[in-house]
C-alpha cells in the first residue's frame, strides 16, 4: 500500500453531477410545499373535473373536456413555470439562499439551469396526471405530439422568464401578491376556461397576445382541431420567451 492512498482530494464535483443534485433538491422542495402543490396539482385538477362534469361555461360544440384539457395543460405550465417559480425564487432571494448558493462551486447559470430542469420535471408529472384524468373524462385528442411538445417548451420558457424577472426585481411579498394576482387574472381572461370569443372584439385582440392565451389556443388548435403547427401562437410564445429571459438575465438581482 503506497503512502497517500487515502489522502483527501477536496474539490468541486463535476458540473453535470452538481446540476443533477441541485435539480433533485429543487424538485423535492417544490413537491413538498403545500402551497405549490395547490397551485400545480390541486387547482388544475379540480378545474378540469368540475368544468368537464358541470355545464357552467359554454365551450361550443363537442365535449367540454376536449376544449378544457388543452387550456388546463396551459394553466399547469403557467402555475409551475411562472407562479410557483416566482414565489419560491423570490423568498429564496429574500432569505439569502440565492446569495449563498451563488458563492458555492455551482455557477449561477447552472443554478438557473437546475431550477429550469426542476420546472420541467414537475410539468411532466402534471401533464401525465392531467392527461390521465382527461382521458378518464372522455378526452379524445388529435394532432401532432411534436407540435404539442414545442408549444409546451416555448410556454415554459416564456413563463419562466417572466417569473424569474419578477422574483429577481421585486420584494418577496410583492412577488407573492403579484404572482397570485396575475395567475387569477390570466385564469379568467387567458382562454383557459372561458373561450376568448366570449369577450368583446376589442379585448380579444389584446388577450390573444398573452402567453397563456397563446399557449391555450395553440394547444387547442393541435389537440382539438388537429392543426399541424399553430405558428402564430408559437411566435407569440417565442417573443415572450426571448423578452422575458433576456430581461431576467439583465435585471435579476441576487441579493
Amino acid at each position: 500500500m503506497s503512502a497517500g492512498t487515502y489522502t483527501p482530494r477536496p474539490g468541486a464535483a463535476p458540473l453535470p453531477r452538481m446540476i443533477a443534485a441541485q435539480t433533485a433538491l429543487e424538485t423535492r422542495m417544490l413537491l413538498r410545499n403545500g402551497e405549490q402543490l395547490l397551485l400545480t396539482v390541486i387547482i388544475p385538477t379540480l378545474l378540469l373535473v368540475l368544468f368537464s362534469a358541470v355545464d357552467i361555461v359554454d365551450t361550443g360544440s363537442g365535449a367540454s373536456v376536449d376544449f378544457l384539457a388543452p387550456g388546463i395543460l396551459a394553466l399547469a405550465v403557467m402555475s409551475t413555470a411562472f407562479t410557483g417559480q416566482a414565489i419560491a425564487t423570490g423568498f429564496e432571494r429574500r432569505y439569502g439562499v440565492l446569495k449563498r448558493l451563488a458563492a458555492s462551486p455551482l455557477p449561477r447559470w447552472a443554478l438557473m439551469t437546475a431550477k429550469t430542469l426542476s420546472v420541467l420535471v414537475t410539468e411532466v408529472l402534471q401533464i401525465v396526471l392531467l392527461t390521465a384524468i382527461a382521458f378518464a373524462l372522455g378526452w379524445s385528442p388529435e394532432g401532432n405530439p411534436l407540435s404539442v411538445l414545442l408549444l409546451l417548451v416555448l410556454g415554459t420558457a416564456a413563463f419562466s422568464g417572466i417569473g424569474l424577472l419578477m422574483a429577481g426585481t421585486l420584494k418577496a411579498e410583492a412577488t407573492l401578491a403579484a404572482a397570485n394576482l396575475v395567475f387569477l387574472l390570466l385564469l379568467v381572461g387567458g382562454g383557459v376556461i372561458v373561450p376568448l370569443d366570449k369577450f368583446p372584439d376589442a379585448v380579444q385582440s389584446v388577450l390573444g397576445l398573452l402567453p397563456v392565451s397563446a399557449l391555450s389556443e395553440g394547444l387547442r388548435d393541435v389537440l382539438q382541431h388537429g392543426a399541424s403547427m399553430p405558428w402564430a401562437e408559437a411566435g407569440i410564445l417565442a417573443v415572450w420567451a426571448v423578452l422575458g429571459l433576456g430581461a431576467a438575465a439583465k435585471f435579476f438581482r441576487w441579493e
